[in-house]
């Protein structure tokens, strides 16, 4: 920013932010932000009430018994794994059941939607100019971000509503969805907050959104194992989280109990942690250059080295940070799934709920019946598909991206064609997603048989492994059509598919869901690599990658780029 327009900053903002005038642009950028996000908006918000409602409606089927839902709630105590993956257990009552059943992934899918609007209308709109434009006229620099945040606090307020109606629509009691509701909108409420704090630290809206969503999905891993480390009490279907989960908003909206007591304190906790963050967030603004970062890009080379010489080397530098993220995910997991495997089997090999927590591991992973490990190790890296596939999305994504800012057509301005182009992003991700599982698989390997299990584990952690791969590859060729069909859909869309497709196929088993409605994710026709080996699914998804690639392949040289 020139030293003029310093001067004249104050000026303009006190301008813009007084009578009418302000009230005005206000309403214009809410109804700009409205537009451009009317569709994911509508795909977000709804698809997180209706998974609400139909978690909520088929819990209420299927432990229609106390002893059916005491039963349940004992065995997830008894196994840290459901924990982690679950919640907070605060009471076998129905609606208890369903809180814990489902408040978790529900505000995951809340703050990664908030995370990606923050970025979105903030760091994005200053490195595609808008935000220049706009601060050239009356509104200056801090109005948009205002307008960012008061449209921020209405969606989280629908999320919370929808999300209570959702709840309410099954019959569950009002008090207690409103204060379910408004724990999922606070949980979005506080991660806008981090994503807009982000969006003011790194340099690039693709710097912003790689680290939120991993504050977001860190939230989520604290809040386990908070949960897992937890203190039972009461009758013993109560349990009191340890205090990694006060590290995260996630943990902060269990703490609300609805359901059973009602508490809104903790939602004020949420609010006021993005308070906090929005502060701040005005602070830096002011203080800073627009288009800059708090931490700059890193200076490049003087000359481009040698494998910037053709399309798939400029695809790996421009993923290569994320891969490795995910990468490590992977390895982390793995090594979860190896050391805990073997120390649960050894726990409960005399325990009465060992059958129940063997049925559990086999719901949520492919199936198949066989030693407690190696369901384990199989429950454990179909979490890990999750993360391969997350990576095959953001290969994706990225082909979106370059072609929205406009570096796509410079490139395709030389003699490389679309499909190589396209093909050069594809295939960094199929790398990526072999790289995230065979990480999980060494780990889980090594780690099983270094806590004593038998060599033959290593076999099986790779098996169960290679089982997740065309998962995370059917992923990857159907979002790669839809970013050839429809582009300005990639982005809500492949995430929106990535969260439900994990929760139904997955954790479906667990709440048991109709298996027609489980089939409609591709989780849960994974290969079942415990006891009778079936690879058909595998086969299935393989051929539906390889035909949606073609496609994709076939079509990008008829459409026209889609930029901005």
């Amino acid at each position: 920013m020139s030293t003029a327009t310093a001067h004249l900053e104050p000026a303009r903002a006190r301008e813009a932010t007084s009578g009418p005038r302000a009230s005005a642009i206000l309403r214009a950028l809410m109804r700009q932000r409205l537009r451009r996000d009317r569709w994911q908006l509508i795909i977000w918000l709804l698809s997180i009430a209706a998974l609400a409602a139909f978690s909520a409606a088929s819990v209420q089927q299927t432990y229609a018994s106390a002893a059916g839902r005491d039963q349940l709630i004992r065995l997830a105590i008894a196994d840290p794994t459901i924990l982690v993956l679950r919640g907070l257990p605060q009471g076998s009552t129905l609606p208890a059941l369903i809180f814990f059943e489902i408040f978790t992934f529900l505000a995951l899918l809340a703050g990664l939607m908030n995370t990606f609007l923050a970025v979105r209308h903030s760091r994005a709109e200053e490195e595609s100019g808008r935000a220049e434009l706009v601060a050239s006229t009356p509104a200056g620099r801090l109005l948009p971000t205002v307008a960012t945040v008061i449209y921020a606090v209405v969606v989280d307020v629908m999320l919370a509503i929808l999300t209570a109606l959702g709840f309410i629509s099954t019959g569950l009691p009002v008090g207690g969805s409103f204060v379910a509701g408004a724990a999922v909108g606070g949980a979005g409420l506080a991660f806008f907050g981090v994503g807009l704090l982000l969006a003011q630290i790194m340099s690039t809206s693709r710097g912003a959104n790689g680290y939120a969503s991993a504050v977001v999905l860190a939230a989520y891993l604290l809040r386990g194992i908070g949960d897992a480390m937890g203190t039972p009490f009461g009758d013993g279907t109560h349990l009191r989280a340890a205090w990694p989960s006060w590290l995260s908003p996630i943990g902060w909206g269990e703490q609300t109990a609805a359901y059973t007591a009602d508490s809104w304190l903790p939602i004020l906790l949420q609010v006021g942690f993005a308070a906090v963050l929005v502060v701040g967030v005005f602070s830096l603004q002011a203080a800073r250059d627009s288009g800059a970062g708090l931490v700059p890009e890193r200076a490049g080379r003087p000359t481009a080295s040698g494998t910037l010489s053709g399309t798939v080397g400029l695809a790996w530098r421009l993923q290569r940070p994320v891969v490795i993220g995910w990468t490590v995910g992977g390895a982390l997991g793995g090594l979860l799934a190896g050391a805990l495997g073997s120390a649960i089997n050894s726990q409960l090999a005399s325990d009465p709920n060992l059958a129940g927590i063997r049925e559990a591991m086999r719901r949520i992973g492919a199936g198949g019946s066989g030693p407690l490990t190696e369901l384990f190790i199989s429950a454990i890296l179909s979490i890990v598909g999750v993360l391969a596939a997350a990576c095959a999305v953001q290969s994706v994504i990225r082909l979106r991206q370059e072609e929205q800012s406009g570096t796509a057509e410079v490139l395709l301005a030389t003699p490389v064609s679309r499909v190589r182009w396209m093909f050069s992003y594809v295939g960094v991700g199929i790398v990526a997603v072999l790289a995230v599982l065979l990480a999980a698989a060494i780990t889980a390997g090594l780690s099983a048989v270094a806590a004593g299990e038998d060599s033959s584990m290593i076999g099986h952690a790779f098996a169960a492994a290679t089982a997740q791969a065309p998962v995370a590859l059917v992923y990857l060729g159907v979002l790669t059509l839809l970013f050839v069909l429809l582009p300005s859909w990639t982005v809500p869309v492949g995430w929106a598919a990535l969260g439900l497709g994990a929760f139904v196929g997955i954790f479906g088993g667990l709440i048991r869901l109709p298996e027609w409605i489980r089939h409609l994710s591709p989780f849960a026709d994974a290969p079942v690599v415990v006891g009778d080996v079936d690879w058909t699914g595998g086969y299935w998804m393989l051929g539906i990658t390889i035909a949606a690639l073609a496609a994709a392949a076939a079509l990008i040289r008829r459409r026209d780029f889609a930029i901005g």
